[in-house]
């Protein structure tokens, strides 16, 4: 009988909060197993070890997983190295010049095409962006025929699903552009608005593609 006082006494004397902690209380009750105090040192030590190697693996999956994801938002990018996002749409700022065509098939091999601008906030972000680089092309030109001016698509610069586009695009012009002077059928971002110029003149150009996804491979 004194035995089983002398095993009721261990018990009492371990701490009650490292028993829930480790799980042995829980173990020892669901199955009604009291051991000797020898044992249950051993049982406890044993599920104390167990249970902190789970944990050990939990955290070593959380930070393999943290670490995949933080690759996954390195790699998967709407835009290429180098390009620039911007409402839907990637741009490549050229760091060399070309004249007007060499900028158009430059943009064309990487499956863009020489800037095209369809809204207001679209041509305030690019003028911003050329203005600190100088001269750059746009893909506007009135090379086939003087005064109508096509984007490289083929749209008009004026487009017809809005009625007040003639004025939201006349603005963007510099004053007393576009003039004509000595044969310049070609558009460029210079200063504060736009210009035309010789389509000869090597300058800067700007490329423009839809922004891919992940799975498009970025």
């Amino acid at each position: 009988m004194s035995d089983f006082k002398d095993v009721d006494a261990q018990l009492g004397s371990l701490d009650e909060e490292e028993l829930i902690a480790s799980g042995a209380k829980h173990s020892f009750q669901r199955f009604g197993f009291r051991p000797p105090g020898g044992l249950r040192s051993i049982a406890v030590s044993k599920v104390s070890h167990f249970y902190e190697q789970k944990r050990s693996k939990q955290e070593d999956i959380h930070q393999e997983l943290t670490q995949a994801e933080a690759e996954m938002d390195r790699l998967c990018r709407p835009c290429p190295w180098d390009w620039t996002f911007f409402q839907g749409h990637c741009y490549f700022f050229s760091k060399s010049q070309r004249n007007w065509n060499d900028s158009v098939t430059a943009c064309q091999e990487v499956g863009a095409q020489l800037v095209i601008i369809k809204s207001a906030e679209e041509q305030n972000f690019l003028q911003l962006t050329s203005k600190n680089k100088g001269s750059t092309w746009m893909g506007l030109s009135d090379l086939n025929k003087e005064g109508t001016w096509l984007w490289v698509d083929g749209s008009p610069l004026f487009f017809p699903i809005c009625r007040r586009s003639e004025g939201e695009f006349m603005k963007f012009w510099n004053e007393g552009e576009p003039n004509s002077h000595g044969e310049e059928d070609c558009a460029e971002f210079r200063g504060d608005g736009w210009n035309d110029s010789r389509c000869d003149l090597e300058k800067f150009w700007i490329c423009k593609k839809s922004a891919g996804s992940c799975s498009e491979g970025g």
